[in-house]
């Protein structure tokens, strides 16, 4: 009789894109989901694509501590942990720095970076608990500067700082830490429809597979920072 107990990820931002992608692996990996977003409507559509009884779906901003905490609460009480956080939720904003304005810069920096810090920090005590794993979707961005890039730069070499700074705090507390730095992705981000001309990016549902790759290797083995791009150029 196999009585091990079913595992619990919190994807943020997973009404679309990666998150989406990545939720649906994690479901035929077996785990409960949970998929936060801003849109209801997104969330709904994002609920019934995925078609799952081990699926949650929470209007949540991970820019507001305090919706991420009831939404944590609400996990808490239907499955009882959360073992592993996806922390995907992100936004952009690319302009010359004389034309951003400080809401553009404040948007993105604490959706970004601010956002995880609160998504980790509200998880932590249940993912310590479970020796869970924590895993952020930063981007090549955090590494390669770019004109028009100051925000979005900054908030991804932040949260890739962060994010490896994190992994050596928990690890001696068994909790693994990863960060993914996909370059050009197929999705909606920034107001982007996918088609067929975006078929040579890196396709979601690879950074999905990516997740569940990393959650099954051992546990003596960390992969803290994985930069993944498209194995030929666009046009």
């Amino acid at each position: 009789m196999n009585t091990q107990k079913t595992k619990t990820a919190l994807v943020t931002g997973g009404s679309k894109g990666i998150g989406l992608s990545t939720a649906a692996k994690l479901l035929d990996a077996g785990y409960n989901v949970c998929i936060t977003g801003r849109s209801s409507n997104d969330l709904e559509k994002a609920k019934e694509l995925l078609n799952s009884d081990r699926l949650m779906t929470f209007i949540c901003n991970v820019r507001n501590y305090d919706e991420q905490e009831t939404c944590v609460n609400a996990i808490l009480e239907k499955f009882g942990s959360i073992d592993v956080l996806i922390a995907n939720a992100g936004v952009g904003t690319f302009k010359d720095i004389t034309e951003m304005s400080i809401e553009d810069w404040n948007d993105v920096i604490d959706t970004n970076l601010t956002g995880v810090f609160y998504s980790v920090k509200v998880c932590l005590p249940s993912i310590i608990e479970s020796q869970g794993y924590i895993i952020t979707i930063a981007s090549l961005a955090g590494t390669n500067f770019f004109e028009k890039g100051s925000a979005y730069n900054a908030s991804k070499f932040g949260l890739v700082g962060f994010t490896q700074a994190l992994m050596l705090d928990v690890r001696k507390k068994g909790v693994k830490v990863s960060t993914i730095m996909p370059g050009s992705v197929s999705t909606y981000f920034n107001g982007h429809t996918p088609g067929p001309e975006d078929d040579w990016k890196i396709q979601p549902e690879d950074i999905g597979q990516i997740v569940v790759d990393l959650l099954n290797m051992a546990p003596r083995t960390l992969p803290s920072k994985i930069e993944v791009r498209p194995s030929f150029p666009g046009k």
